[in-house]
Parts: C-alpha cells; sequence; structure tokens
C-alpha cells in the first residue's frame, strides 16, 4: 500500500510545510531523527529549487515498501523552463542562484536513489527515495 501527500510549492512558506509533511512522514515510517533530517534537508533543496526556478510545482511524499523494507519516496515536480543542462547542476559546486551550491547533488547524496527527469519548455521531475534500514 502507498499512501501519499502533498505540498503545493508556490511561496516560500510553502517550503516549510513541504519540510514539516516530509518530517511527520519520515516520523511515521520509523525513520530516526538523523534520518528525518537528511529527508528534510532533501525535501527543502526540492522545494526551494521548485520556487526559484520554476515558480510554483508540488512536492509529493509516498509511503513506499520494496521487499521487506519501508521508505519514503520524494516526488518535486514542475512545470518550469526545464534544465538545460542536467551533468552541469550535478555538479558539485555549482550554483546559479548565489547559494552554497549543495542542491540537486546534496540531495542525491542524502537519499538511496534519485533520478531527474526533464523537458525543456515542459519541467521537471525528480524522484528520490530512502528506505528505512
Amino acid at each position: 500500500m502507498n499512501l501519499r501527500s502533498s505540498v503545493d510549492i508556490i511561496t516560500e512558506w510553502d517550503i516549510v510545510a513541504a519540510r514539516q509533511l516530509g518530517r511527520n512522514e519520515a516520523k511515521d515510517v520509523g525513520f530516526g531523527t538523523v534520518d528525518q533530517a537528511r529527508i528534510t534537508t532533501a525535501i527543502s533543496e526540492l522545494a526551494r529549487n521548485i520556487y526559484l526556478y520554476a515558480g510554483k510545482g508540488k512536492i509529493e511524499i509516498r509511503q513506499i515498501t520494496e521487499g521487506n523494507l519501508r521508505g519514503l519516496l520524494v516526488i518535486a515536480s514542475d512545470k518550469g523552463p526545464g534544465i538545460v543542462d542536467v551533468r552541469k547542476v550535478m555538479e558539485d559546486g555549482y550554483t546559479t542562484s548565489g547559494g552554497l551550491g549543495a542542491g540537486l547533488p546534496g540531495v542525491k547524496r542524502l537519499m538511496d536513489d534519485f533520478k531527474i527527469e526533464t523537458v525543456i519548455g515542459e519541467g521537471t521531475t525528480i524522484s528520490a527515495s530512502k528506505l528505512l534500514r
């Protein structure tokens, strides 16, 4: 069974709401505080990217089961401009917003699985999951 929750990202306050939802879902699945923080940080980064680069989008969080393992799947989607150079944005330290550049490479490191689907002029969907070990 997959349980899902979502937050529409339109304002900066929605980033906070997505973080809180992620923390609650992670706690509900049984993740410890360190993994809760990892998941929350990943969600924050994904939501901030939606806000900064696409203007609006959605963070969806699903409780998942893979074999005997439970976990969370985070899906960040938008109808923004798309990512022109995925390889470039996956480089550590790369930033277009003047931030620290932890961005998507940081999300990939924090989670167990990470996928980007992007189409120029149509939008981007990023899926990242973490399993409870």
